[in-house]
């Protein structure tokens, strides 16, 4: 009996000796990476840019897995019920943990007690692009247009609820003006309606409206970051433009199952940041039209749990649904 008792009372120190090993060793197999969007779109860039570079660093493959839907609530669910090892993660978009709670009814997971953040990896900001025969060269004249002609203009959006639709919410707010939001299917065919003179703007991924832009197909009057950024330094913020603290960017960065262990969520973070830090990952992230941020954890998770409230409100006041 005293020997069963002794085997007994050892079992927790075996047990937690074996867990030490499996993270000493981590990682020591595949590492998926869940994406909630369409391949080719930022996120999988993203995510794919920063793989490949832990596949190099850690000799281990890391795979990347697009599924989509829901508002890519189906990719965070997935994640959030993986098990807590580092060999399931999620390269979210910041709309996925801090809108999506106040867009949808019933959130098949919680943003905030079911993922571990591991650092906000890079942002991509949105640029307000009008069709060129809307008579506004500035932001001041786009307000006066809209205001002599309210519900007239229209502004586009690859879905509800994106960052490009908040932005626009969020731009009727801060300037009172009434302009129609239109949804799509995925940014491609706003640009084709925007360049056709079917909607008067958006205000969209740098990446897809820049080059637009560029060849003088469209006309570009701010970006909706909180500072500058290097693929436009000559194209004013927002609140530059007259709208103090406007900000609504597409943020993305890695988070994992709770319950992972610290010392995994560390390894994860440290060497992901070290990997943005690379000169040829910042140079791939600025063709992108994207920026490096490479946060703890922590800063991380107030970031999440600050922006949650924030758009709440203006979703409550602009009357959004998922469904609309």
């Amino acid at each position: 009996m005293h020997v069963i008792a002794a085997l007994l009372a050892a079992l927790p120190l075996l047990w937690m000796a074996g867990d030490a090993i499996a993270q000493s060793n981590y990682p020591n197999k595949t590492i998926r990476i869940i994406v909630g969007f369409a391949p080719a779109g930022p996120a999988d860039l993203i995510a794919r840019v920063i793989g490949d570079k832990l596949t190099e660093a850690w000799g281990q493959s890391v795979v990347i897995e697009n599924v989509t839907g829901a508002g890519a609530n189906i990719a965070g669910d997935r994640v959030a019920k993986a098990a807590p090892d580092g060999y399931t993660l999620l390269l979210a978009s910041l709309a996925q943990l801090t809108i999506n709670p106040s867009l949808y009814d019933k959130m098949p997971f919680d943003t905030v007690k079911d993922v571990i953040p591991i650092t906000q990896a890079v942002f991509t900001p949105n640029i307000l692009a009008l069709n060129n025969d809307v008579p506004a060269k500035s932001v001041t004249e786009l307000v006066a247009l809209a205001r002599a002609q309210p519900g007239q203009l229209t502004f586009g959006s690859a879905g509800v609820g994106t960052s490009q639709h908040l932005a626009g919410e969020l731009f009727k707010s801060m300037a009172h003006v009434d302009i129609r939001h239109v949804p799509y299917r995925g940014a491609a065919p706003v640009i084709t309606d925007l360049l056709g003179g079917r909607i008067s703007m958006f205000f969209g991924n740098i990446t897809v409206g820049l080059p637009q832009v560029q060849d003088g197909k469209l006309r570009a009057l701010a970006v909706t970051s909180l500072k500058r950024v290097a693929a436009t330094p000559d194209l004013p913020t927002l609140a530059e433009a007259g709208f103090p603290g406007f900000d609504a960017t597409a943020s993305f960065g890695l988070v994992a199952p709770v319950g992972t262990p610290p010392a995994i969520i560390d390894k994860l973070h440290r060497e992901t940041v070290r990997i943005l830090a690379l000169p040829e990952v910042r140079k791939r992230f600025a063709e992108l039209g994207s920026e490096v941020i490479g946060n703890s954890p922590s800063e991380f998770s107030a970031v999440i749990k600050a922006e949650i409230p924030q758009w709440a409100k203006l979703i409550k006041e602009a009357g959004i649904r998922a469904s609309d």
